[in-house]
């Protein structure tokens, strides 16, 4: 799915600032019925295989959404709930003023997730905002890892790493 909908070859400017000839836009397959029920159970299983079990998932607004909602969806579904929680790019100057949103709360053990990862400073941000509101990082999950060092940087700041993809298999199912 990711190959077929969300891998686009050109010369592309990333949200790191980098320039690329491969893009990957995880939100074409990720806000898909098919992408979302596929995902969800997906990443449930490499959770489990990590022995990580969270509180509560969620990243960064907007790449991380859609993923964080199908990992909660899929945990009620398998009777074993997890909430989603978003990370605002930047707190609400209104109401409560909020950099997290939603069911998140202090004390939370949670799973940072990313639907790609390139440098890794999204899935940092969101980890900053999430141990800032007291609660504790278990691991980032990626949709997609680049492979463009961000695992390492992650790692360098002792986030385990887990993905469902990497670039290099989205490239070569790109060729089939």
């Amino acid at each position: 799915m990711l190959a077929a909908r969300s891998a686009r070859r050109g010369t592309f400017t990333l949200a790191s600032g980098r320039q690329s000839d491969l893009y990957i836009d995880c939100r074409l397959t990720t806000m898909s019925p098919d992408g979302l029920a596929t995902i969800g159970p997906l990443a449930l299983s490499r959770m489990k295989a990590r022995h990580w079990t969270p509180d509560a998932v969620g990243g960064l607004t907007l790449g991380a959404d859609p993923v964080s909602y199908a990992i909660a969806h899929a945990s009620a579904l398998a009777g074993t709930p997890v909430r989603a929680f978003t990370v605002r790019k930047e707190a609400k100057g209104h109401g409560t003023g909020k950099l997290i949103e939603g069911p998140f709360q202090s004390g939370d053990r949670v799973v940072v997730i990313e639907d790609v990862i390139t440098t890794g400073g999204s899935a940092l941000r969101a980890t900053a905002a999430v141990r800032a509101a007291g609660g504790v990082v278990l691991g980032v999950l990626a949709v997609v890892d680049r492979e463009e060092r961000g695992r390492e940087a992650l790692e360098a700041e002792g986030l385990a790493v887990e993905s469902l993809a990497t670039a290099r298999e989205i490239v070569a199912q790109m060729g089939s």
